[in-house]
C-alpha cells in the first residue's frame, strides 16, 4: 500500500513546485548535462582566478625582513639586490637566488609564467616541447603554453558571454515587437532583417579591421550587429502564438497596456527558446572568435587567443604540443556546452516534461 502511494505523493509534490523548479530537477536528472555544467563552471572559475594560478610575479615576497605584495605592485630590481631600476624580472636566476637566501622567501603561483612572459633561460629553441619548466611547452615566441591556454580560455568565455547577452537582448526586443504588434510592423522588420542578413559579414570585418585598430570592443560591436537575427525569429513565433491565448485577451480586456502585456504576461511564457539556445549561442561565439583570431581579424596582437595558437600550430607542424593542447581545450569546451544545451532543451521540452516527471516521481 505504501509502495503504491509513493508515486502519487511524489507527483503531487512535483505539481506543487514552480515551473522553474521542475525544469531544474529535470535538468539534474540528465547526468551528462548536469556534470557538464559543473565542469564548465569549475573551468570558468579557475580562468577568472588565472592570476592566482599562472603568473610570472610571486603572490608575496619576504625579503630582508620586509614584506612585498609583488602581485599588485611593481618593485625595481634594486629592491632585491639588483643593479637596475627597471621592474623586477622574477624569472631571472639572479633574483631567484637572492629570494632563496636565508630569511628570504617568495610565494610563487603553481605555474610561474604569465601570458606575456618569455622564458629567456630555456635550453631549447622555441617553440620548445613540454618540460619541467614549461609543462605544456612554449609557443614560437617563447611564451608558456599553459598560461596562454588559461588566459585565452578566459578571453573566449567572457567574449562569448558578452556577445550572447547582447544578441539575446537585441533578438528578444526585435522578436517581441514583431510578434506582438504584427501587421505592417512585422512585415517592415522582416524585410529589414532579410536585407540586413544579406550583408557580407566577413567582408565588413575585413574592412573595419583595416580602418580601425583591432580591439575586443570593436569586434564585439561588429559581431553583435548580426548575432541577434536567428534568435529574433524564435521569439517572434512565440509572441505570435501567445498573444492569441485567452490570458492575454483577458488582460487586454481589463485595460492592461502593451508594455505590461509584453513584459509581465507574454515574455515570461516565450523565453523557452531563448534559454534553450544559450549554450549553443556561446559555442557559436567561441568558434567565431577563434576563427577570426586564426585569420588575424580578431583580438589585438599580444592578447591571449586560442585562434592565434591554432595558427601557430599550423605554421609549426613539428610543434605538435601547440595544436594538440589548444584543440583539446576547444573540444572539451564545446562538448560541455553542447551537453548542457541538450540537457536544457530536454528539461524545457513540454513533450518530455510529463514523462520525465513521472519517471522522477516513480523513482
Amino acid at each position: 500500500m505504501n509502495t503504491e502511494m509513493q508515486p502519487v505523493a511524489a507527483s503531487q509534490a512535483a505539481a506543487g513546485m514552480s515551473p522553474a523548479r521542475r525544469a531544474w530537477l529535470r535538468f539534474r536528472r540528465n547526468r551528462l548535462g548536469y556534470w557538464s555544467l559543473l565542469a564548465f563552471c569549475v573551468m570558468v572559475i579557475l580562468s577568472l582566478g588565472a592570476e592566482l594560478i599562472s603568473n610570472d610575479r610571486p603572490l608575496l615576497v619576504r625579503y630582508e625582513g620586509q614584506t612585498y605584495w609583488s602581485l599588485w605592485n611593481d618593485y625595481p630590481e634594486t629592491t632585491f639586490g639588483g643593479d637596475f631600476e627597471t621592474p623586477t624580472d622574477y624569472l631571472d636566476p639572479f633574483i631567484r637566488e637572492r629570494l632563496r637566501q636565508q630569511g628570504n622567501w617568495a610565494l610563487f603561483t603553481l605555474n610561474p609564467y604569465g601570458p606575456k612572459s618569455l622564458n629567456y633561460f630555456t635550453s631549447r629553441p622555441n617553440p620548445a616541447p613540454p618540460s619541467p619548466d614549461n609543462l605544456l611547452g612554449t609557443d614560437d615566441k617563447g611564451r608558456d603554453l599553459l598560461a596562454l591556454l588559461l588566459y585565452g580560455f578566459r578571453v573566449s568565455v567572457l567574449f562569448s558571454l558578452a556577445l550572447t547577452v547582447t544578441g539575446v537582448v537585441l533578438g528578444v526586443l526585435t522578436g517581441a515587437i514583431q510578434g506582438f504588434f504584427g501587421g505592417r510592423t512585422d512585415l517592415a522588420l522582416q524585410r529589414f532583417i532579410e536585407i540586413w542578413g544579406a550583408m557580407p559579414e566577413l567582408y565588413l570585418l575585413i574592412i573595419f579591421s583595416a580602418v580601425f585598430a583591432p580591439s575586443v570592443s570593436l569586434l564585439l560591436v561588429l559581431l553583435s550587429l548580426f548575432g541577434w537575427m536567428g534568435l529574433s525569429d524564435y521569439v517572434r513565433a512565440e509572441f505570435l502564438r501567445n498573444r492569441q491565448l485567452d490570458y492575454v485577451k483577458s488582460a487586454r480586456a481589463l485595460g492592461v497596456g502593451n508594455a505590461a502585456l509584453i513584459w509581465r504576461h507574454i515574455l515570461p511564457n516565450s523565453m523557452t527558446p531563448v534559454v534553450t539556445f544559450l549554450p549553443f549561442r556561446m559555442s557559436a561565439a567561441i568558434l567565431a572568435l577563434t576563427s577570426l583570431d586564426f585569420l588575424g581579424l580578431g583580438v589585438p596582437p599580444g592578447t591571449p587567443s586560442l585562434g592565434e595558437l591554432l595558427s601557430q600550430g599550423k605554421n609549426n607542424i613539428d610543434a605538435w604540443w601547440i595544436s594538440l593542447s589548444t584543440f583539446a581545450v576547444l573540444v572539451v569546451t564545446l562538448l560541455l556546452l553542447t551537453f548542457m544545451g541538450d540537457a536544457l532543451r530536454d528539461a524545457l521540452d513540454p513533450r518530455k516534461a510529463a514523462s520525465s516527471d513521472a519517471a522522477g516521481g516513480g523513482a
